[in-house]
């Protein structure tokens, strides 16, 4: 079709003009085939304007720049001129809060990115940061648009910019839905978080044929930047779904955790679960036996109200939980150690994980529980090697930082370094509970009689005798459960049936806390 075929005969009255622009209007929503349309969904893929349809309230959508076109020639551009340019721009409600959008248009140029096509996620993106309104991009894109060379390029710098000075002001969300590469994936990991769908959403910078040219290493797709690959190994991903409808419902569940802007706090739910209900099945749930492993997700649903949580980085550094829940209705972030997977110890990934998390909580007002039950950092070369120093500091660095309202509950094991960084009291945290069951010491009480009785263990008759009874002696002395609590360590020593109570009542005390860092450009955070 050419542009010429696309323009109807010149009215001469209002009614035809408003005619003419209900019909280019319906040439824009249309798109540019119904084959076009038919091959996006042989894919199993949605259809850009059927997304947006599944994340906004019905009926709440206003486009922005919807008869925008590109102006490039040459490669046979000036023949093929669409309404849109491949991207839709608006914004619209989610559960009547306003929310800005972008989602690329596959059928037309494959979603690639030109000039105008840039042109309009800019000015969207700006209208979100000036209106303080969350903004999420539906990804189906084939990257640059080659035809128009290096205007394309910049297109994404603008993009990138402004995705680093919306950072922390308003969420932004990236729903990965079809093809990602090259310095395309770049804006997705500037956002918040990255939703992705199996077998139809990919990210990678190089593809398999570049890989395969360089390295000589064959691999498909999904197999170098799927959905799984970066949800359980890269860590790119936050979530993961089957099916284009469950991660769009999915996105819409996590904005209504999130605030509008840092400015705002959470939104606020009514709920029927009593604030002072009391759990005995906690009790029950860990073991007093410190080498016992439990699932710390149970304890986690037990506290909150219904049970209900929305983890963060669900299969990726599984020996600690990332999670958003809400308390007698207030929103909050969990961070928790997690036992049943390598006995909860902090690792190179573990740290990583929590350490943005915990600034993401900062940024948008989210108050921060933390549930300590760790053995330490991971022993071995591989994650010293690593930087496991520079990465625990990420973390230890996320919690100094961090102004909002902060509660610990250490419900057993706290060892060393890992339980001064996990938000302890003396790096800030506001107040500090602890379980009968808890052991905060400087390590295991096996270790520390090795170390402290060596010579009584080597010159005894009986060694094995002699070191048990070391142990127990250091356990007695140092590692019993007041002994942090009676050198103000800890606020209070808690029925763990009563839990749920103690937290939402501090964190009802905790609501109107002010805290003010010191005047800087930014701080420079251990990288």
């Amino acid at each position: 079709m050419t542009v010429v075929d696309q323009i109807p005969s010149e009215p001469t009255d209002a009614r035809g003009r408003v005619a003419e622009l209900h019909s280019l209007r319906e040439q824009a929503r249309r798109g540019p085939s119904d084959r076009a349309t038919e091959a996006q969904h042989a894919k199993g893929k949605l259809t850009a304007r059927e997304r947006i349809a599944l994340l906004l309230d019905e009926g709440s959508f206003r486009e922005v720049e919807q008869l925008r076109r590109h102006r490039a020639t040459g490669f046979g551009l000036e023949s093929k001129k669409p309404y849109t340019d491949g991207v839709i721009t608006g914004w619209g409600t989610v559960e009547g809060r306003t929310v800005f959008v972008y989602a690329h248009d596959f059928r037309i140029f494959g979603g690639a990115l030109g000039e105008a096509h840039a042109t309009k996620i800019h000015k969207i993106m700006d209208m979100a940061i000036a209106a303080g309104a969350p903004l999420v991009s539906l990804n189906d894109g084939a990257g640059a648009r080659i035809q128009e060379g290096v205007s394309a390029l910049a297109g994404y710098g603008g993009i990138f910019q402004r995705n680093t000075k919306a950072s922390g002001v308003i969420p932004q969300i990236s729903v990965m839905l079809g093809p990602c590469a090259g310095g395309a994936a770049y804006s997705p990991a500037l956002t918040d978080f990255v939703f992705m769908v199996r077998d139809t959403s990919q990210m990678f910078i190089t593809g398999p044929d570049v890989v395969r040219a360089v390295t000589g290493e064959e691999i498909t797709q999904n197999g170098l930047g799927g959905a799984d690959v970066h949800a359980e190994t890269s860590g790119v991903a936050h979530f993961a779904y089957d099916d284009e409808e469950t991660c769009i419902s999915e996105v819409r569940y996590l904005i209504s955790m999130l605030p509008s802007n840092n400015r705002e706090n959470p939104p606020v739910h009514e709920t029927s679960d009593p604030a002072d209900r009391r759990s005995e099945v906690l009790l029950d749930l860990v073991p007093a036996d410190g080498n016992r492993p439990y699932d710390m997700h149970k304890v986690i649903e037990e506290l909150v109200d219904d049970g209900d949580v929305l983890e963060i980085h669900e299969r990726w550094a599984r020996n600690i939980i990332c999670a958003l829940a809400r308390m007698d209705g207030q929103v909050v972030g969990i961070v928790a150690n997690q036992p049943a997977h390598l006995a909860g110890v902090l690792d190179i990934e573990a740290s990583e994980k929590s350490a943005r998390f915990v600034q993401m909580c900062d940024a948008f007002n989210i108050p921060i529980i933390t549930l300590l039950d760790v053995p330490g950092f991971l022993p071995g070369v591989d994650q010293e090697h690593g930087g496991i120093i520079r990465h625990g500091a990420k973390l230890l660095y996320a919690y100094c930082n961090a102004t909002v309202p902060r509660i610990s509950l250490i419900l057993r094991k706290a060892y060393g370094g890992a339980y001064i960084v996990m938000d302890s009291q003396s790096i800030g945290a506001d107040i500090t509970y602890a379980w009968p069951t808890n052991e905060i010491a400087v390590m295991g009480a096996e270790g520390a009689a090795n170390v402290i009785f060596r010579k009584q263990i080597a010159d005894a008759e009986d060694p094995e005798a002699m070191r048990t009874r070391m142990v127990k002696e250091y356990k007695s002395e140092l590692m019993h459960p007041y002994y942090a609590a009676e050198r103000g360590l800890v606020d209070d020593v808690i029925d763990p049936a009563e839990t749920r109570e103690v937290l939402v009542s501090a964190l009802a005390m905790l609501r109107n806390k002010h805290a003010d860092l010191p005047s800087r450009k930014h701080g420079n955070p251990p990288q």
